[in-house]
């Protein structure tokens, strides 16, 4: 059935087509994804998307992408950084991610909507009633998440400056974030930044 679907299959649906208990087909799914690792298999059962799929192991893919020609599906640095703004707050607004990036976005919204890794998701209730975004299943499904909570937690200020060298640190202190957050104020980009955003150039999608 996973091979048939290709896509992730909900454990309610595979419950539903073998007329077996979730809890039963959930133990009959393990033990074969057990069964493809001890037989070395260039296969293997994940849990992703709410559901099980079977997919190729990452160690095999290089060999299955030559034989299928795949085409280069790479995500330059500034789109997925893009990907990542959008991942952590959904939903969010084009104008939203230019404010935080400090640079306009447009070519790399346009790769995220081809590559079906974000989605429309209605409309912000203010005037003009920008469009929200936000990830797709098939987001889930490329970076192996079961649901947005198993997304890891970002990092204050303070711990992101912990990493940081002299002359970073004196640009964030000067931006008076970490002062923000040391009154537990929350970052507000909700005005829009002063004097034109910057073209993105760096993504070469």
């Amino acid at each position: 059935m996973l091979f048939a679907a290709g896509n992730p299959v909900q454990l309610s649906e595979l419950a539903r087509v073998l007329n077996w208990p979730e809890a039963h087909v959930d133990q009959i799914a393990q033990a074969l994804k057990e069964k493809l690792a001890r037989d070395e298999s260039g296969l293997t059962l994940r849990q992703t998307g709410g559901g099980w799929q079977l997919v190729t192991l990452p160690q095999v893919y290089p060999v299955v992408e030559r034989l299928a020609e795949v085409t280069d599906r790479h995500i330059a640095a500034p789109t997925m950084e893009t990907l990542s703004i959008i991942a952590f707050k959904q939903p969010i607004t084009k104008q939203e991610i230019e404010q935080i990036r400090g640079v306009r976005v447009d070519r790399a919204m346009q790769k995220l909507l081809e590559l079906e890794l974000i989605e429309e998701q209605g409309r912000k209730p203010v005037i003009g009633r920008p469009i929200l975004y936000g990830t797709t299943e098939l987001f889930l499904r490329s970076f192996g998440l079961n649901s947005l909570a198993e997304l890891p937690e970002l990092p204050t200020n303070a711990e992101a400056a912990a990493g940081l060298d002299e002359a970073q640190l004196r640009l964030l202190d000067e931006s008076g974030l970490l002062d923000a957050e040391n009154q537990e104020q929350e970052l507000d980009f909700g005005e829009p930044l002063e004097g034109p955003l910057d073209q993105d150039t760096g993504d070469n999608d």
